[in-house]
């Protein structure tokens, strides 16, 4: 793994990366790439923590684990490259987003969020290629807990989404601080589950809402 991808999250999460999990997690990693198709490429592994460094953190939206199909993970919790069929989750996700905000997305790509410190993270941060879940005892959600509970201990106000029940289980690590925290639970985005409570939960007119009662510029949601 290359860990000057991590750019300035690398200093805050050093003692994980000293950790015996994580060296373990890396052999894990390695071996599946070696046996076949591994998403995110390698080269996006951590694009959300390098997109979004933690001194620009304003929001959280957690995801599971990436895609797990040819051309669809790039790093970032629910977004695809620009040109990409949407999944029924992301698909879902645009239609509240228009129902809430007005925004009528025009790409998959949600780089633009991250650029304004929409930190777009999965608990899991690699798949194999076909298998859903497939690398969730890797590790990977210990080193996730550490990046959330980073967020939830800065002192100052951040919003976390957290969408269905594994997500929901980091919700404990978000309130790290006596800063103003915005916690959004709601169903996942996925065809399952949308229809019990997430279409009308509003996430993104409450994160703004919150952001400008803290003083903190909102998100412009255009894509």
């Amino acid at each position: 793994m290359d860990l000057d991808a991590l750019g300035a999250w690398r200093a805050v999460l050093a003692k994980e990366l000293d950790a015996p999990y994580f060296a373990a997690l890396t052999q894990r990693v390695a071996r599946a790439r070696a046996a076949g198709a591994v998403y995110p490429p390698e080269d996006a592994m951590f694009a959300a923590l390098r997109l979004t460094p933690p001194d620009k953190v304003k929001a959280v939206i957690l995801g599971q684990d990436p895609y797990h199909e040819p051309g669809q993970a790039m790093g970032l919790s629910f977004s695809v490259p620009s040109g990409t069929k949407l999944p029924p989750s992301l698909r879902n996700i645009f239609t509240e987003l228009e129902s809430d905000v007005g925004v009528h997305a025009e790409t998959g790509d949600l780089t633009r969020w991250a650029a304004q410190g929409v930190l777009l993270l999965n608990a899991v941060l690699t798949v194999s290629q076909g298998q859903a879940g497939s690398h969730a005892k890797f590790g990977w959600q210990i080193f996730t807990d550490a990046v959330v509970g980073a967020v939830g201990a800065m002192n100052r106000p951040a919003a976390f989404v957290l969408w269905g029940a594994q997500a929901q289980k980091k919700q404990p690590l978000c309130c790290g601080s006596a800063a103003p925290r915005l916690i959004v639970q709601s169903p996942h985005p996925s065809p399952l589950s949308s229809y019990r409570g997430f279409f009308g939960s509003r996430p993104f007119s409450k994160i703004n809402a919150f952001l400008a009662e803290n003083g903190q510029s909102p998100i412009d949601w255009q894509l």
